[in-house]
């Protein structure tokens, strides 16, 4: 057990302890840093492939079909198929297109993708940059995409890449202002924002998604996260049915693979992230830390992929003024339920949280229902 819990702390250790043989002090500290970037460079682009590979099988099982099932057994070698076929296609740039731009914003959207990773717990002992502002690096950087979808679907100098991109910035912003709000529960309670320390303050079973205002902010959080990374029921941006593809309609081969790329990345973070702050991240007895971690997270993944198979895409006024006019309230109606949990004593905290997230829930479905979506009658001609 203590092996298989410490294995890749150990094997950098090692690296590092041979290494120390011969090089000076600061190449060892180098070695170091770009042994965790490695690392993160090689294990994000392959969870982007696999998880390509779980959403189709889990979606073909929910379609009654099979997924992928030629390419290798269980069709696993799809992903690596997949690639090759993305590498050799036709890159194509419309003419009137911003070569620049058109070039650059696919590889700036990667980015972000791959920096949150650097802050997430994977194990005990096991986050590449332990930052003592980790979740709010994780939050800023996350925000960056927003630039690069919008680059991308300018610089394409076609309208419905332009349509998708003004989508895109107007879904993200709007996410964005509850997503951190709901977090901010998560800091009066742990009292740092420090992803390691938030995770150790929940050592002991003590979940935060255990407590009333926990179990909200965890759904707001995940939706919001889901809506950042442009999932079901939210990816109005590329709206296939309305505007082709959005902002990645005139990107095709490596290119359009990158977005694909930051996408199921940003997915896994968001729900690392999610994990983190209220599942208690790596916490769990019998199985090593960074499986744990891992178990969890693929758990909200599949969520996700649930969402895909399931339900249908929000319409655009549907999707603001779900933000707007029901996460937004929920999330700041949550932080004075969560400080009113941290002042008074337990267990009168909790009933007290409770009843308060209770009363929420009836305030804003009383306030919003009249812009609930109203059910439609057709008339036929005859």
């Amino acid at each position: 057990m203590e092996f298989a819990e410490n294995i890749f702390v150990s094997l950098k250790q090692g690296i590092l302890k041979v290494l120390a043989n011969f090089l000076p002090d600061w190449m060892v500290v180098l070695a170091a840093i770009l042994i965790s970037i490695t690392a993160i460079a090689i294990f994000g682009p392959v969870t982007m492939m696999y998880l390509t590979w779980l959403e189709r099988k889990v979606v073909g099982r929910i379609q009654n079909r099979f997924g992928p099932n030629r390419v290798g057994i269980f069709g696993l070698l799809q992903p690596i198929a997949d690639g090759i076929k993305m590498l050799t296609k036709e890159d194509i740039v419309p003419e009137s297109a911003d070569r620049v731009t058109h070039f650059l914003a696919p590889v700036i959207v990667v980015m972000p993708a791959l920096l949150v990773f650097s802050v997430l717990p994977f194990g005990r002992g096991m986050t590449a940059v332990n930052l003592n502002v980790g979740l709010l690096f994780f939050l800023a950087v996350s925000t960056l995409s927003t630039f690069a979808i919008f680059m991308g679907s300018w610089g394409s100098r076609n309208k419905f890449s332009v349509l998708g991109g003004m989508r895109a910035v107007a879904q993200m912003v709007s996410y964005e202002v509850p997503m951190v709000l709901s977090v901010v529960p998560v800091i009066l309670a742990a009292g740092t924002l420090s992803t390691v320390e938030i995770v150790e303050a929940q050592a002991g079973g003590k979940w935060f998604l255990f407590t009333p205002w926990g179990f909200f902010a965890c759904l707001i959080f995940f939706l919001c996260g889901v809506a950042e990374v442009n999932r079901t029921p939210f990816d109005i941006a590329e709206g296939e049915s309305e505007i082709i593809a959005g902002f990645h309609t005139e990107y095709s081969g490596m290119k359009f693979a990158l977005f694909y790329m930051a996408e199921f990345m940003g997915a896994f973070a968001v729900s690392g992230l999610t994990v983190t702050l209220f599942l208690g991240g790596w916490q769990g007895p019998w199985l090593p830390s960074w499986l744990w971690f891992l178990l969890k997270t693929y758990l909200f993944v599949l969520v996700m992929i649930w969402f895909r198979g399931t339900f249908p895409r929000l319409r655009v006024d549907q999707l603001m003024g779900f933000a707007w006019k029901v996460l937004l309230p929920f999330a700041l109606l949550n932080v004075f339920v969560a400080a009113l949990w941290t002042l008074l004593p337990a267990p009168k905290n909790h009933l007290v949280a409770l009843a308060a997230e209770i009363a929420a829930v009836f305030l804003i479905w009383f306030f919003s229902r009249k812009d609930a979506p109203q059910k439609r009658t057709y008339t036929y001609a005859t």
